[in-house]
């Protein structure tokens, strides 16, 4: 699962004393659990710096998402690979989808993330996406298909029909697919599970 490892100030941090303590109380309180962070430009901007934080890490989580259409995206999924950390391709757009297919970076699982909440133009996207990757010259990682907010079950349920991976937890709905609010992680998860997902 993705972890946002926070500093002191509550935001988002790639320094490499938050990204071990992360790790570390995850692992600690999941052991065996895959540990994943994001690299997103909103926690750093500068990709020349997100290149120097991945270098510079010294507790290396399991994999890492890099978002396509960022600049400097294929640099910080290179600093990734290099360090031996799986590289989880975040795609939001076709655009997204063309500009990973011209990375030379090998990644371990394509991330197609839906992030329209309308459901009917989330499935929409999502359907333009993974036409997209079913070009032979995609290559051939796994794909987890998720989506946010009143889109979450539906997309859902669509990985689930398509026979891809999905993920939910309270970063994606507070709801339960009947719309109740979802007491905690664990029951979208249970609910998940009984949809079929994996």
């Amino acid at each position: 699962m993705p972890a946002p490892p926070r500093g002191a100030d509550g935001r988002e941090s790639l320094h490499p004393s938050v990204i071990s303590a992360a790790l570390d109380a995850i692992r600690a309180a999941s052991p065996g659990l895959p540990v994943g962070v994001s690299t997103g430009a909103w926690i750093e901007p500068d990709p020349a710096a997100r290149v120097a934080a991945v270098r510079a890490w010294t507790a290396l989580p399991d994999f890492a998402s890099v978002n396509a259409h960022e600049p400097g995206a294929e640099a910080v999924a290179a600093a990734l690979h290099e360090r031996g950390v799986m590289v989880e391709a975040g795609l939001w757009t076709v655009d997204a989808v063309e500009a990973y297919r011209g990375w030379r970076v090998p990644a371990g699982r394509v991330l197609v993330e839906c992030m329209a909440e309308e459901p009917a133009v989330a499935l929409a996207d999502a359907a333009g996406m993974l036409a997209a990757l079913s070009s032979p010259a995609a290559g051939p990682p796994p794909v987890l298909l998720h989506a946010e907010g009143p889109a979450t079950w539906p997309i859902l349920a669509e990985a689930v029909r398509r026979g891809l991976h999905s993920r939910i937890g309270l970063e994606d709905t507070l709801r339960l697919p009947d719309g109740a609010v979802a007491p905690g992680n664990a029951d979208l998860v249970t609910a998940a599970v009984a949809a079929g997902a994996r």
